[in-house]
């Protein structure tokens, strides 16, 4: 199918330079960008990756105050 299609300056220098970079014509890469384009619009959007943090805390008796003697309680004299 023929058509006209004005471009934005913006969208045909960046089209040209892809066409140049992949040695394809302007023709082939305004059609594969559009493809691209229309076929990720078709995709559902994804469900955002949510994480709930859990407070883990530090046994009873302990503190970040010496971590010294935290990581000695923690993973014993031999840690090193």
């Amino acid at each position: 199918m023929r058509t006209t299609l004005t471009l934005d300056d913006d969208v045909a220098r960046l089209l040209d330079k892809e066409a140049k970079r992949t040695g394809t014509s302007f023709k082939e890469t305004v059609n594969r960008a559009l493809r691209l384009g229309l076929m990720a619009a078709k995709q559902p959007p994804r469900k955002p990756f949510v994480v709930t943090p859990v407070k883990l805390g530090l046994p009873p008796g302990l503190s970040y105050d010496n971590v010294e003697e935290l990581l000695e309680a923690l993973e014993g004299p031999n840690r090193r």
